[in-house]
């Protein structure tokens, strides 16, 4: 929910539960027990395998006496359930408040084992320069995952596209688009926000969906801010099932990601330079995940 693949804007929290793009490539079926010995396989699952990065990674761990297998999702609503049934070690490629929505929703415990960076979201017209020149009643398309789609109906509110009931939430919904907003709003699976810009004034679309487009972040005519303390539930995770939370591979794989600066380099630049690198301490994410969990049941 590779979006940078860059509070709303899941928000994209499909990213329900989607970051899990439809079409699983690469699956494998044998359960992946809990990597602890130095050489095995340890399986991530993640919606991006093509950013260069990803090698530059592979090469690091590889340096560590770890061998990492990515295994490639076209949805975001696939890599949870893969890693919960021990098909992977772990995913990277969601936030905060879309693993919450998963959890809660699912009935599951996966749990963030450390932080990589925030995206922004942003907003992209391939008729229109600017949010101004979007005529009023035309439509504008956004992620159909709870948590992007509320991230998005905050950005389209921002760029005073939309009016949201009680002035919006990271659980917002189209249905909570008042009726004297300038536009209509239409919500798309994340997959395919970008490849409606024919056919819609604009769309939210997630940075792991950019380059298919041949979208660059530098295109956007309007973004959230990453930096805004308030987008703290967007920032992307490692996860791990609640049992392999203080596995001492996986764990050593997230500092592995966080110290390389190749890969951070790498993650940057596959972002177009909009990648906010963090390095969150996990108890943090933890509450966050807990907080947002709670807020979700609480609204249910």
């Amino acid at each position: 929910m590779s979006t940078s693949k860059k509070l709303a804007a899941a928000a994209a929290l499909a990213l329900p539960l989607a970051l899990l793009l439809a079409g699983c490539a690469g699956t494998g079926t044998d359960a992946a027990a809990g990597a602890s010995d130095e050489n095995e396989v340890v399986r991530i699952g993640v919606v991006d395998s093509g950013d260069p990065y990803w090698e530059t990674y592979k090469e690091a761990a590889a340096d560590e006496g770890i061998e990492v297998e990515l295994v490639n999702f076209s949805e975001y609503t696939q890599p949870n359930p893969a890693l919960s049934a021990g098909e992977l070690d772990l995913n990277q490629f969601q936030h905060i408040i879309y693993l919450a929505t998963y959890n809660v929703q699912s009935d599951d415990d996966l749990q963030p084992i450390g932080a990589t960076a925030i995206y922004p979201l942003g907003l992209y017209s391939s008729q229109y320069e600017s949010t101004d020149d979007i005529p009023e009643g035309a439509t504008v398309a956004v992620p159909n995952d709870e948590s992007n789609q509320a991230r998005g109906l905050l950005v389209l509110q921002s760029a005073g596209l939309i009016e949201l009931k009680d002035g919006g939430s990271v659980f917002s919904t189209v249905a909570d688009v008042l009726p004297e907003s300038k536009v209509k709003v239409e919500a798309l699976d994340a997959a395919f926000t970008a490849t409606s810009l024919p056919d819609v004034a604009a769309s939210i679309v997630n940075n792991d969906f950019l380059a298919d487009a041949n979208l660059t972040p530098e295109d956007a005519i309007a973004t959230d801010d990453p930096t805004d303390p308030s987008a703290f539930p967007y920032i992307n995770i490692f996860a791990a099932k609640a049992e392999d939370a203080d596995n001492p591979t996986y764990l050593k794989l997230v500092e592995i990601y966080q110290n390389t600066k190749a890969v951070l380099d790498g993650v940057v630049e596959a972002s177009g330079g909009t990648a906010v690198l963090v390095k969150t301490p996990v108890d943090e994410l933890v509450t966050s995940l807990t907080d947002v969990e709670d807020d979700i049941r609480a609204n249910s």
